[in-house]
């Protein structure tokens, strides 16, 4: 007699008042894209059901903010959205092209955080397996600096709040975009293992996470860059994931994952120039969950909105153990529940066939990234090639 498997405890967290705050119109990031996501899903009866829960967040409290903020320029954001911003702010970041003051900004900075904050507590507790915020994910935010659409740091926070009671921690960034501010929140520390797979700086924002960048004093070989270049396809970031990432999360052993998962690999994302589906999402995810530890995750980037908040949801079956029955549907998904014709299958995207001279020069420069970081890294860990 074989022995039931163990049905994985979800918990999506967000609320209604997430979805009541946006960015100016002309500013790439669309906040609506949480909404979007919980929309869908509750439209395919995901968000009910054994093992499945809705939790709502409450803001993350000014304390909470200064376990990593600056009271400065917590100080500088509030008085930027009531419109006193001074040279000192627009230095911090504030009010710039990608960091604009629109009203609500601190509120839903705050509500953004304090979600990934519960997904955490979630955690913590014991309630959940996997707890996922799809507003979260601000991997950009420094102590005193507002940068690439993001003003407060949740992810920090939500790895500092876990690490305070005795957490080893790896973050797991898989938005196109480096997340340099966590990194170098965590650059001198072995407490928090930090693994970024992004399009590499040389030709994409934030300019960093090369290989070289391992980490410092205590935290020398704690931190991973797995840079991939323009073109890079679901096989090759597999490639890279499983090559360095999958290894180095066994080898560090931590008590909870934490997970960042913008869709802005995607190929139609337009911001980047990578060339993954959706699918390489559902692998990775498959790959981490089999890790058998605890996961928290946010969103991130994805800046064409239908295809990130399709993503999300999909993610969110993985999540669940229901990617085999809802993945291929012929209900015109992306017709009918996201308002596009731009793909009228499942919430899976169609498989791509790359060029295969285009695919050899991505395969060449993975294996190069892939060759670097083995070299850099492994060897702290006591990993071979």
């Amino acid at each position: 007699m074989t022995t039931p498997v163990k049905k994985r405890r979800t918990a999506f967290i967000h609320c209604p008042e997430l979805e009541s705050f946006s960015y100016p119109p002309d500013c790439p990031f669309n906040s609506s894209r949480a909404g979007r996501t919980r929309k869908i899903l509750a439209s395919m009866g995901l968000l009910t059901g054994p093992g499945r829960s809705e939790v709502a967040p409450q803001p993350a409290t000014r304390e909470r903010i200064l376990t990593f903020h600056s009271p400065s320029y917590l100080d500088a954001l509030i008085a930027a959205e009531s419109g006193h911003l001074d040279v000192e702010g627009l230095r911090m970041g504030i009010g710039t092209e990608d960091c604009p003051v629109f009203k609500g900004l601190v509120a839903y900075a705050s509500l953004a955080a304090g979600a990934t904050m519960k997904a955490a507590e979630v955690i913590l507790a014991g309630e959940a397996d996997v707890a996922f915020n799809p507003s979260g994910g601000y991997h950009h935010a420094g102590p005193s600096k507002a940068s690439g659409f993001c003003y407060i740091n949740d992810v920090v926070l939500a790895c500092k709040k876990l690490v305070a009671v005795g957490k080893r921690v790896v973050f797991l960034d898989i938005d196109v975009h480096h997340g340099d501010g966590v990194q170098w929140a965590f650059y001198d520390s072995p407490d928090v293992m930090t693994i970024s797979l992004h399009e590499s700086g040389k030709t994409l924002f934030p300019w960093g996470g090369f290989e070289e960048e391992v980490g410092d004093g205590d935290g020398l070989g704690y931190c991973a860059n797995v840079p991939l270049p323009p073109g890079t396809t679901d096989s090759a970031f597999l490639r890279a994931l499983d090559a360095v990432a999958i290894p180095l999360i066994r080898a560090y052993n931590p008590d909870v994952i934490v997970l960042e998962m913008g869709m802005d690999m995607l190929a139609a994302d337009p911001l980047a120039h990578l060339n993954l589906t959706n699918n390489a999402y559902c692998d990775a995810i498959e790959r981490i969950l089999a890790c058998r530890r605890p996961l928290l995750a946010v969103g991130g980037g994805g800046y064409n909105v239908e295809n990130t908040a399709r993503g999300w949801a999909l993610a969110w079956t993985v999540f669940c153990g229901e990617d085999g029955g809802w993945s291929d549907m012929s209900l015109g998904l992306g017709g009918v529940m996201l308002g596009t014709s731009e793909w009228q299958g499942g919430l899976r995207d169609p498989e791509q066939v790359p060029d295969p001279a285009i695919q050899a020069e991505v395969d060449r420069a993975v294996d190069e990234t892939i060759r670097k970081v083995k070299l850099n890294v492994f060897p702290y860990h006591g990993l071979t090639d």
